[in-house]
């Protein structure tokens, strides 16, 4: 009433009072009445602020690239940036008279793209694709360093590069050729795991070679070892042959000498003797077949001969015992 308004603000917002061209006072939530024809209100933010960004660049080997990202800032120096961009309120202090404050995160943003620029250009597209995480901390202290941000009193809370990509063309090639490398490694690996299995194939088969060439050398030596026995008892059995051979002559010769003696005995001895001196040794059958024997030889002279039946009987059975 009467041009007087009360007006309370944020805590997030600086407010800086004119009046009658002179600040009168400042600070951040105030809460205040105000004479309005001759009062101005001056707002400026202090809450951090999000501005999301994509360029389009071109690499040092002339492909394009799209860089995506967002930036994160505040302003931490309020006064300052009452100096260069208008945060006047209108009457009723509901918004502002002019565009300045929207353009604010436009100027931030022009000054990445002028970084991101500079570093793209100087990369070519594998590269540029390659080292989009090393923009952040390539870039982030010289946004901080610029004239420009200082003298809007812009403090950079956070950058995150969020993609580099090439166009859908060029992307297609590339993946292509990954595609052709990967299929690459993918036979490498094949032909490396099959060598690797007959490499382990032929360690087995040289070892089974070793082994058996022992298990011959061994089998060698013990036939060889056998062959020697074998040879030793030949010669062994040799000499016991020998030996038996001349203990066999000795013993012949012994008896034929023997023999010889006693036929030179017997030699002018009447046969008769003889006969009877054989007969001592001879068995009872034996002496019969004798006696028989010398019966038939006189037989001429022999008149008559009775043999018992009990006798002959006793030489039957002596027969069959015999059979």
């Amino acid at each position: 009433m009467f041009g007087f308004r009360y007006i309370k603000f944020d805590p997030t917002q600086h407010v800086i009072v004119y009046k009658g061209g002179e600040m009168k006072r400042e600070g951040p939530g105030l809460a205040f009445w105000y004479f309005v024809p001759s009062t101005s209100l001056v707002a400026v933010p202090l809450g951090s602020s999000e501005a999301h960004f994509i360029f389009e660049e071109t690499t040092s080997d002339f492909q394009e690239v799209t860089v995506q990202g967002q930036v994160t800032y505040r302003i931490s120096d309020p006064t300052k940036a009452s100096q260069l961009l208008n945060y006047t309120l209108d009457r009723r202090g509901e918004r502002y008279v002019s565009t300045d404050p929207e353009k604010l995160q436009q100027r931030v943003v022009n000054a990445i793209n002028v970084l991101v620029r500079s570093q793209v250009q100087g990369l070519t597209l594998r590269e540029a694709i390659a080292r989009g995480d090393s923009f952040v901390d390539e870039i982030t202290p010289q946004l901080a360093e610029r004239q420009d941000m200082k003298s809007l009193g812009l403090e950079i809370l956070g950058l995150s590069i969020l993609a580099v990509k090439p166009n859908p063309e060029t992307a297609r090639a590339l993946e292509a050729e990954t595609r052709e490398q990967l299929m690459k490694e993918a036979d490498d690996a094949v032909f490396a795991r099959r060598n690797a299995s007959v490499e382990h194939e032929r360690s087995i088969k040289e070892n089974e070679l070793k082994t058996e060439k022992a298990v011959q050398e061994k089998r060698h030596e013990l036939e060889s070892a056998d062959t020697t026995h074998n040879i030793e008892l030949e010669e062994q059995r040799k000499e016991l042959v020998a030996k038996e051979s001349e203990n066999s002559r000795t013993e012949a010769e012994a008896r034929a000498y023997a023999l010889e003696a006693v036929i030179k005995s017997l030699a002018g001895a009447d046969p008769r003797v003889v006969q009877s001196l054989a007969a001592t040794r001879m068995q009872p059958d034996a002496l019969i077949a004798a006696a028989m024997t010398e019966l038939a030889a006189n037989a001429e002279q022999i008149g008559e001969l009775n043999i018992s039946p009990d006798m002959l009987r006793e030489l039957m059975n002596k027969s069959n015992r015999s059979e």
